[in-house]
C-alpha cells in the first residue's frame, strides 16, 4: 500500500546554521528519524493487520450479510481518510503534532482493544414463509478456515440441508438427497441473532479508531518534515525511508494478525494490534528528549485547549456510531428505481461526501477563476480534473478490503507453492509487490526521463486507471478455470494484486506532488485536503461497489459457490471495463490537460 506522507511542515526549526552532516545521524539522516520510523511502522502494523481481518470478522463472527459488512467497511475506510483533515487542523492551531500523535495512538489502542470483545458468534436462522427455523452447521476447523460444511434446518422433525441455486432460489434436501421443497429468494430470508451490546461495542470501537487515526495520520509526517531545514536535500530521501516503515508495518501486520486470529481466536488478532499501538505510543512518549523542539504546540495566549479537545474527540464517537448504524441499516435501492432511487437510498455519509466533494470540485475552479490569473485558473482546473479521476482509482483499488477478500475466502483455492493460507493474508500481496517493485519503477522513470520519454503526470494517472481495471478484467477471466468446487487458482488473485500494485506506484507517489505543483500557493493546504477528500470519496464508493458484488449468505456461508463465483466475475468485469474506459478518456484528454498545466510534468 503506497501512502505518500506530506513533506511540508507549517513550522520547521531554523537549523540552517548547522552543518547537517556534522550532527549525529541515522543512515545519514537526523537520528530522530529512526524513532519516527518505528512509531509509524507500528501504527501501520495495526491499521493493516486489523484491515485484513475486518470484513471476515463481520461476516464470519457477527454473521452480517455482505451488503451490511461491505457498507460498514467502506464507511470506516472513508472516514479514516476524512478525519485527518480535522486532526491536522487541530494540531496546527492548538495541540502541536507531537501531542496529536500520542493522543491518536492511545485512542486507537483503546479502539482496537474494544474489538477483542465480540462475544459469542452470532446464531444463524432462516425465515421460511414467515416461520423462523434455527440453522445448524458444523464449526470450521479454525477461525479463518472457509466453512464448507452443509447447513441444515429441522422442519417437522426432519433435518433438511440448505442448498442454494444459481438463480438465488433455495432447495431443501432430505437426508437421501431428494428435493423436498424449492423456495424463491423472497420465501427464504437468512438472518442472525447477535448481541446488541457487542454490536454496539464494535461500532464504538471503529469510531475510536477513526478518531485516533485523524489525530495520528497527518501529524507524524509533519514531525518528519520538521527534522529538515528548508533546502535540506536529504528531505526526499528521508521520507523515502519513512515510507518504507509503512510497508514493513503493513506486511508484518497482515502476517501476524491473521495468524493469531486463526489459531487463537479473533480477540488475539485485535489484542496484538492494540499492544503494538501502545508500543508506538510509548516510543513517542518516552523519547528521552530526543523529539524536543519538534511538533511542539503553537505559541498563543490563553488557556491550553488540549483537555477540551481530548474530551470532545471522545464524545464525538457517538456521531461515528450513528454514521455506522446508518451505513449498515440503509436499505438498498429498489430495482428499477434508477439513479434518483440510488441517491435517495444512499446513506447520510454518502450524501454528505457527495455534496462536499461537488462543492469543492465546482467551487474551487470558480474561485480560482475570480482571484487568480489565467495560468493559475487553468492549472487549478487541471488539478481538480485529476482529483476526480483519483476517486475512480481508489473506488476499484480498495476492493482489497472487502470483495477481493471475500472472493479469496469463497472462490479461490487458497494455496500457493503447495502451502495453504487464509483469505486475510492475501491482502499482503499488495505491500510485498510495492516493496519489491518500487525501486524498479523508480529506476524505470529515471531511465525514461534521461531519454525524454517519462510519462507526464496525467499519463501516469491514466496508466494507473487502466492497470487497476485490467487487474479486475483478468480476474473475471479466471471463472472459466474454476474447479468442481467453483474455486479458481489463487495465482489469478496474485496477478490481480500485482497489476493493482504497479498501478498504485503510478498514481499514489505523484498525487500529493501534483497538488503542490498545480495549486495556487495560498491554498495548497486546502487542496491537500481536497486530495484526501477524493480518497475518502473513493473509499466510500469502494464499499458501494463491493455491495454490488454482495452474495446472500446463511450463517456467513454462501449456499451456492457457483452463484457466488458468477456474481464476482460479473461485478469484476463491469468495474474493470468502466475503469479502463476512464483511463482511456484521461489519456485522450491528456494533450488538453498538458496545455492547462503549463509545463508541469
Amino acid at each position: 500500500m503506497v501512502e505518500t506522507p506530506t513533506a511540508d511542515s507549517p513550522a520547521e526549526p531554523d537549523i540552517s546554521h548547522v552543518n547537517p552532516m556534522s550532527e549525529k545521524t541515522w543512515m545519514g539522516h537526523p537520528k530522530q528519524l529512526a524513532r519516527l520510523f518505528s512509531i509509524e511502522m507500528w501504527e501501520r502494523f495495526g491499521f493493516y493487520g486489523m484491515r485484513a481481518l475486518l470484513v471476515l470478522y463481520l461476516t464470519k463472527h457477527f454473521l452480517f450479510q455482505d451488503h451490511e459488512a461491505n457498507g460498514l467497511v467502506g464507511g470506516y475506510l472513508s472516514l479514516v481518510y476524512l478525519t485527518p483533515v480535522v486532526g491536522g487542523l487541530l494540531a496546527d492551531r492548538y495541540l502541536g503534532s507531537k501531542r496529536a500523535v500520542k493522543w491518536g495512538a492511545i485512542v486507537m489502542a483503546i479502539g482496537y482493544f474494544m474489538l477483542c470483545f465480540g462475544g459469542q458468534q452470532a446464531k444463524p436462522y432462516a425465515t421460511i414463509d414467515g416461520t423462523r427455523y434455527e440453522v445448524s452447521q458444523a464449526p470450521a476447523a479454525t477461525t479463518l478456515t472457509p466453512n464448507t460444511a452443509p447447513q441444515t434446518i429441522a422442519v417437522n422433525g426432519e433435518t433438511l440441508t440448505i442448498h442454494g441455486l444459481p438463480d438465488g432460489s433455495v432447495e431443501l434436501l432430505a437426508p437421501n438427497g431428494q428435493v423436498t421443497r424449492t423456495l424463491s429468494a423472497d420465501q427464504f430470508v437468512a438472518g442472525a441473532d447477535r448481541s446488541p451490546f457487542n454490536t454496539t461495542l464494535l461500532l464504538f470501537a471503529l469510531g475510536l479508531i477513526v478518531i485516533g487515526n485523524g489525530f495520528f495520520k497527518p501529524n507524524i509526517s509533519t514531525i518528519v518534515g520538521a527534522l529538515y531545514a528548508p533546502g535540506d536535500k536529504r528531505r526526499d530521501a528521508g521520507f523515502t525511508i519513512f515510507y518504507a516503515g509503512i510497508n514493513i508495518g503493513s506486511i508484518l501486520g497482515q502476517i501476524a494478525c491473521p495468524f493469531l486470529a486463526n489459531h487463537f481466536g479473533w480477540w488475539a488478532g485485535f489484542l496484538c494490534v492494540s499492544v503494538v499501538l501502545l508500543v508506538g505510543w510509548a516510543t513517542a512518549h518516552f523519547d528521552g528528549g530526543r523529539l524536543d523542539g519538534y511538533g511542539e504546540p503553537p505559541t498563543h495566549e490563553g488557556p491550553d485547549r488540549a483537555l477540551l479537545i481530548y474530551v470532545l474527540s471522545i464524545v464525538s464517537v457517538v456521531v461515528f456510531w450513528l454514521i455506522f448504524r446508518n451505513v449498515m441499516t440503509t436499505p438498498e435501492a429498489a430495482a428499477g428505481s434508477g439513479i434518483w432511487g440510488y441517491i435517495v437510498a444512499t446513506p447520510l455519509l454518502g450524501k454528505a461526501l457527495l455534496v462536499i466533494f461537488l462543492a469543492a470540485v465546482i467551487g474551487i475552479p470558480i474561485w480560482s477563476w475570480k482571484v487568480g490569473d489565467t495560468v493559475e485558473f487553468q492549472m487549478m482546473l487541471a488539478a481538480i480534473i485529476l482529483v476526480i479521476f483519483n476517486v475512480t482509482f481508489w473506488a476499484l483499488f480498495e476492493q482489497a478490503a472487502s470483495s477481493l477478500t471475500l472472493f479469496a475466502d469463497r472462490n479461490t483455492t487458497l494455496e500457493l507453492f503447495g502451502f495453504s493460507m487464509n483469505a486475510a493474508t492475501t491482502q499482503q500481496f499488495n505491500p510485498i509487490v510495492v516493496v519489491l517493485f518500487a525501486p524498479v519503477m523508480s529506476y524505470l522513470w529515471l531511465w525514461l526521463a534521461k531519454r525524454g520519454w517519462e510519462p507526464s503526470i496525467q499519463v501516469k494517472f491514466a496508466l494507473a486507471l487502466m492497470l487497476v481495471g485490467l487487474g479486475f478484467v483478468v480476474l473475471s477471466w479466471s471463472g472459466t478455470t474454476a474447479n468442481e468446487a467453483f474455486r479458481v487458482s489463487l495465482w489469478w488473485l496474485v496477478l490481480t494484486y500485482f497489476l493493482h500494485s504497479i498501478a498504485e506506484l503510478c498514481i499514489s507517489p505523484v498525487g500529493l506532488s501534483m497538488i503542490t505543483k498545480l495549486a495556487i500557493a495560498r491554498v495548497v493546504g486546502m487542496m491537500m485536503g481536497v486530495w484526501f477528500l477524493s480518497i475518502s470519496v473513493g473509499e466510500y464508493l469502494a464499499g458501494a461497489a463491493a455491495q454490488a458484488a454482495s452474495v446472500e449468505t446463511v450463517g456467513g456461508q454462501v449456499t451456492n459457490p457457483e452463484l457466488a463465483l458468477h456474481t464476482y466475475m460479473h461485478t469484476f468485469m463491469t468495474g474493470g471495463e468502466l475503469t479502463i474506459g476512464a483511463g482511456v478518456v484521461l489519456l485522450v484528454i491528456s494533450p488538453w490537460l498538458k496545455k492547462l498545466m503549463h509545463g508541469v510534468t
